[in-house]
């Protein structure tokens, strides 16, 4: 009997609706998850009529706990698992979310529950955040002898203060959703019955968009985070270039000028 996939993948309207399916294990991610997410990712990346992903855990218990730690530890028991450090090359799976630097195609994660460890840097490397009041964000890997190596530790310091991110980093302390959205983690915090609702609304406002624009935008705003301003403006963005001698860069101006909704190519 094949063994039970790990992600639902899922297509519709120009969305890609992708999710964490082990619920019986709080969504935590083994390497065959890892592995099935690649494809996922890839073909999200390669395949033009999709222009934003939702990405989700199974249940209303967890978006993820992270790193299947009885897998981990089966692995270190038989010798399979090689010392471990920042970023997962030469693993399964690589690429992971983690470490696509170059995606401009923008990524919605849906929280409720607990987003732990792995499943916190999954959330930390989205461009949009909703989570429900239940939420509930951490990195407890120093708590384990481990560290935050899917870019937790990097990704942490840079989208909190300083002092915060450190809190939490050296303690493992956890961060509830109310606090998150307090310090700009989360774009929005809802009641657990409202939260499809709430994405859907993020989602459509993204579909809404000429899609060149949202990529060049992504794209820009990730390449230029590092850069002085003279340098931002300066360098040399790939999506905007196609966004700027697209067929979509005349149809918004022309759509407003007729009082029409525009009509989206991607080209």
């Amino acid at each position: 009997m094949p063994e039970q996939s790990r992600v639902i993948y899922e297509k519709e309207s120009h969305v890609a609706r992708i999710t964490l399916d082990r619920p019986q294990v709080l969504n935590a991610m083994d390497l065959r998850m890892h592995e099935e997410l690649a494809e996922v990712w890839d073909d999200f990346e390669a395949d033009d009529d999709l222009w934003v992903a939702v990405l989700a855990g199974a249940g209303d218990r967890a978006f993820s706990v992270g790193q299947d730690l009885k897998e981990l530890d089966r692995r270190e028991q038989e010798g399979s698992a090689a010392p471990s450090t920042f970023g997962s090359r030469g693993k399964p799976g690589w690429p992971r979310l983690t470490e696509r630097f170059g995606l401009a195609k923008p990524v919605v994660a849906k929280v409720q529950g607990y987003a732990l460890g792995g499943g916190f840097e999954l959330a930390l490397a989205c461009d949009i955040v909703i989570a429900s009041e239940d939420a509930t964000f951490a990195l407890p890997e120093a708590r384990l002898g481990l560290i935050a190596g899917a870019g937790g530790v990097f990704r942490l310091t840079r989208q909190l203060p300083w002092k915060a991110a450190m809190g939490h980093l050296l303690t493992g302390r956890p961060l509830g959703a109310g606090r998150a959205f307090e310090l700009g983690l989360v774009n929005e915090v809802v009641p657990a019955a409202e939260l499809d609702a709430c994405v859907e609304g993020w989602v459509a406002d993204i579909v809404r968009c000429a899609p060149l624009s949202v990529r060049a935008v992504k794209e820009a705003a990730t390449v230029s985070a590092t850069l002085s301003l003279q340098e931002a403006f300066a360098a040399r963005y790939p999506w905007e270039e196609r966004r700027m001698g697209s067929a979509d860069a005349v149809e918004g101006p022309r759509a407003f000028a007729e009082k029409r909704e525009p009509r989206w190519q991607g080209r």
